[in-house]
């Protein structure tokens, strides 16, 4: 199987950790969250894995190499510009030639990719989106009311909102919509394709997920690593 993972963000809230060190290298326990994302790919079965850059794609290729001692085979492409979440697909149109994976470099998770790349063959269309429900916190009262009566006051509840995962399932034939070297971001893709009426597909991913996007993310990444990942 094959697998991208979009590694060329500026990581601009990270900073200043990201100012050295490009966002999927951040150091996470003993590995980069890069290596991380790598090692559960393969053990979920992917061999062959494209890592698009842009944000000092040399660090990251002279650091993570040729993929030989994760097992599974590493190539690269090097955006000039920036191609945004889903136009990096445009420099790889001769390499993925059979369903993929799509992974966001910032996301650290769980995920059994196996159950998930099932999932996505078992359905119609090409895309299939990993989706998680995850827990807001809400600073107000919630209430409900019969007309002008109240009837219930919940005190600052949680909001319980499914979101994009960041992993994606896609057929080849879903590169005929993206445009060559354009910045072109996976919401767009979305609307686009719902707008001819297309289907796109859900997976409500249940294991461990987190967007690091903040340095609150990420400190709370080195906690959710010696819970979830220590033991592997």
């Amino acid at each position: 199987m094959k697998a991208v993972i979009l590694a060329g963000g500026l990581g601009v809230r990270l900073r200043p950790f990201t100012q050295a060190i490009p966002k999927p290298l951040l150091p996470i326990g003993e590995q980069s969250l890069l290596e991380i994302q790598i090692a559960n790919l393969a053990n979920n079965g992917f061999s062959e894995i494209f890592i698009a850059t842009n944000y000092k794609s040399e660090y990251i290729e002279s650091f993570i190499g040729d993929g030989s001692k994760h097992g599974v085979a590493i190539a690269y492409s090097r955006e000039r510009e920036p191609l945004g979440t889903c136009g990096p697909l445009s420099l790889l149109r001769d390499r993925l030639d059979e369903p993929f994976v799509m992974v966001n470099g910032d996301i650290l998770s769980t995920i059994d990719f196996r159950r998930f790349v099932a999932h996505g063959n078992s359905m119609e269309g090409n895309l299939t989106v990993a989706t998680k429900q995850v827990r807001t916190p809400f600073n107000f009262g919630s209430v409900q009311a019969d007309g002008d009566r109240i009837t219930g006051v919940d005190e600052k509840p949680d909001l319980l909102i499914e979101v994009v995962a960041g992993m994606y399932y896609m057929r080849p034939a879903l590169l005929e919509q993206v445009p060559d070297g354009e910045y072109f971001g996976v919401d767009q893709l979305i609307r686009g394709m719902l707008a001819e009426g297309l289907p796109v597909h859900r997976y409500c991913m249940t294991e461990y997920w987190l967007d690091i996007g903040a340095i609150d993310d990420y400190k709370q990444a080195e906690d959710a690593h010696r819970e979830h990942f220590d033991s592997d």
